[in-house]
């Protein structure tokens, strides 16, 4: 259905539509960020039960029982201020799903105006559920770090699948045809860059940024002693091995020179895949966009080592690495082809 051929009133319903989903993907970026903030302050058991925070539904109403904890443990997980960082984040992640759930009602609702399916809202919305979900086991698990890395992974997921959203309903200049054969090889480096993202998150919860302080070595060699069958072991605890001893910095050592090593593959494999696309104008942007953030990532994660893990340069690391998942995605979309309904309806590009 083509915009001519809407009435005032469902051209309002479609910008109300698209305004929805354009807020609730920066919302979802912004949450990402808060996320990483609450993990990297040890602030994620700042309220050790869910959904509140000792059974109130804001720190005030527990501020007694912070208060003990804290005199209890002073430096321990649960203090004034991290208490509010957790609890900030999941009230930001409750707008986020009722936002969530207001682009589903309107896709379903709307779709002949939309001119899109609903399915992909639909999914959205089951997908912020189980990331709620994991949200909840990461607090009831005690930060257990499987937990913690897939809930990492479901809010890039999630954040993928919002920008899916968004991009198809932004215009943007032709793709040659030509470009639609590298759609495999684009969703493979999105591949690469999820695995990346999981092995960052494995590097993060299990406080592991700072086990190799030097660069490029690791503690002077290439290939420093390392248990990667402690360092890789999912079902356990924080800080701990299956058998329930303390975690060797072996193990750390394991866990930061894979994240660190596998890197050289993602910037290698992203960096010659945009360089093949980027001469086509309507790829071009979402190129440049993976080009600086590669380089922005390879600072940011250098920094950390030598600055021993800044708090601000280690929120920004993994903000790239929510940028490069939106670029890598709109490249995506682009090269499959997918352009806004009333473009396609109407046959004319229509550019943004």
């Amino acid at each position: 259905m083509s915009t001519a051929t809407l009435s005032q009133t469902d051209q309002n319903k479609r910008r109300q539509y698209r305004r929805l989903v354009f807020l609730t993907w920066f919302l979802t970026l912004d949450l990402i960020m808060f996320g990483a903030f609450v993990r990297l302050t040890d602030s994620g058991l700042g309220c050790p039960d869910w959904p509140g925070c000792y059974g109130k539904v804001t720190p005030i109403g527990a501020m007694a029982d912070i208060r003990l904890a804290e005199e209890i443990m002073p430096d321990g997980p649960v203090t004034v201020a991290k208490a509010w960082i957790e609890m900030l984040h999941r009230y930001v992640a409750v707008i986020l799903g009722m936002m969530i759930i207001g682009i589903m009602m309107m896709a379903w609702r709307w779709r002949d105006i939309i001119g899109r399916t609903p399915w992909l809202a639909t999914v959205i919305f089951v997908a912020v559920c189980v990331q709620g979900a994991f949200g909840a086991w990461t607090v009831t698990l005690k930060l257990m770090p499987i937990i913690v890395t897939i809930h990492l992974l479901g809010g890039m997921g999630l954040l993928a699948l919002l920008t899916w959203l968004a991009a198809r309903e932004r215009p943007y200049l032709p793709v040659s045809i030509d470009r639609h054969r590298f759609k495999p090889w684009v969703a493979f480096g999105l591949v690469l860059l999820f695995i990346q993202i999981g092995l960052g998150g494995w590097v993060s919860t299990n406080y592991a940024a700072l086990a190799c302080m030097d660069f490029p070595t690791c503690g002077g060699q290439w290939i420093p002693p390392m248990d990667f069958q402690g360092g890789f072991s999912l079902i356990r605890g924080l800080g701990e091995l299956p058998s329930g001893e303390a975690i060797s910095q072996l193990a750390l050592v394991a866990i930061h020179w894979v994240h660190r090593n596998f890197a050289w593959v993602v910037f290698a494999y992203l960096g010659t895949l945009v360089w093949l696309l980027h001469r086509d104008a309507g790829l071009r942007g979402p190129c440049h966009l993976v080009v600086v953030l590669l380089v922005a990532q390879f600072f940011t994660g250098l920094t950390t080592i030598f600055f021993e893990w800044p708090l601000l340069i280690a929120v920004l690391h993994n903000g790239g690495a929510a940028g490069l998942t939106i670029a890598m995605v709109t490249l995506l979309v682009r090269v499959t082809g997918m352009q806004p309904a009333q473009v396609r309806a109407a046959q004319v590009p229509q550019f943004a």
